[in-house]
């Protein structure tokens, strides 16, 4: 019985130790205001289909590419798929700090969530997040596709043709704190 307790208390010594990242909770007292930003957010990301997934490389230079996201969860969590041998698994694997921005030439709207990805292997959620059409792009499901988990923090966005034009002087856009 001891052992097995030292044991355990090593295990979450060890766990606790080496993990940085603090789960932050989604918050669910957003404002009117905010409540609408995020709406119309969600209305600009159905409208792109495409984003651009920005994760930083080893030595600190952030690199773009073009993704399929599924529409955001309730929570806005961004799910996307990916190669296992692809860059950007390593580069999330080494600093999970992640960007995602949708930008929609027609209302020139754009959307920017910062938050931190991380990559999925689980077989029951692989099969659950799967696309008709990625059959050419992944030949072998159980070992040629990986999940991403994208979890943002903020989101920041601007719609000239939604009202939403941000600070006139700044140009800050506006911005939602999503986790706390």
């Amino acid at each position: 019985m001891r052992t097995v307790f030292i044991g355990f208390l090593f295990l979450n010594l060890f766990f606790s130790c080496n993990s940085n990242e603090v789960a932050l909770e989604y918050r669910t007292d957003f404002t009117p205001s905010e409540q609408e930003i995020i709406a119309q957010s969600k209305k600009i990301i159905e409208d792109c289909y495409f984003a651009t997934c920005i994760s930083v490389d080893r030595e600190g230079q952030p690199r773009a590419r073009i993704m399929e996201p599924f529409s955001p969860d309730p929570d806005f969590t961004i799910w996307m798929a990916t190669n296992p041998k692809s860059r950007k698994v390593g580069q999330i694997e080494h600093n999970a700090k992640t960007t995602l921005h949708y930008f929609d030439k027609k209302t020139l709207s754009y959307v920017s969530l910062y938050g931190r990805a991380y990559i999925v292997n689980d077989s029951l959620t692989k099969a659950n997040k799967w696309k008709d059409g990625w059959e050419k792009f992944y030949k072998n499901r159980d070992k040629a596709y990986l999940l991403i988990q994208f979890i943002p923090n903020t989101l920041e966005m601007i719609s000239i043709t939604r009202g939403y034009t941000g600070d006139a002087q700044t140009w800050q856009p506006h911005q939602v704190i999503l986790r706390e």
